[in-house]
């Protein structure tokens, strides 16, 4: 990791902020889920909710989506980053990625989030190359080492003639 100049190694902090108002008076079934979240100093906020399954609005972004998508993007900027310093020439890069959360399975939790990226490089190098490009990039993802769950990656690579 690097340091500072007096040596300490830096610590990187991110901030959020979730708020919520209403009331639970009613019991489970009748309050909203509804609820915003804020990156500052990134201006705007998110419209939050919980899972449909669990008496959310559909149409807000909920806390399980946002893992899958913060493991998505993580992957995404690892790769490209690891691509660029080995000169290969991404082209596209798009991943349809899925977390699972079996009810069954207890406590509550995303067991396995599985990321599906479709990239496309420019012509040269052989797949064995990008493929073993995409595994370091998982090795380097921050989101993915801080998960307990399982955070697998099964790229399809297209190389352009």
């Amino acid at each position: 990791m690097p340091e500072t100049r007096d040596g300490a190694a830096r610590v990187h902090r991110y901030t959020a902020t979730c708020a919520w108002s209403g009331s639970t008076a009613a019991g489970y079934d009748a309050y909203d889920r509804a609820h915003a979240g804020t990156v500052p100093p990134v201006p705007g906020e998110l419209a939050l909710s919980s899972d449909p399954a669990f008496g959310g609005d559909p149409a807000r972004m909920n806390p399980e989506q946002l893992l899958v998508l913060a493991a998505s993007s993580c992957q995404l900027l690892s790769f490209l980053a690891v691509a660029a310093r080995a000169r290969l020439d991404v082209r596209a890069y798009r991943d349809e990625a899925e977390g699972v959360m079996p009810e069954d399975d207890r406590p509550l939790r995303i067991t396995e989030i599985v990321l599906r990226p479709r990239i496309v490089v420019g012509p040269g190098p052989p797949e064995e190359r990008v493929r073993g490009l995409v595994e370091s990039a998982h090795r380097l993802c921050f989101i993915a080492s801080s998960l307990r769950t399982d955070v697998r990656v099964e790229p399809e690579i297209e190389i352009e003639s």
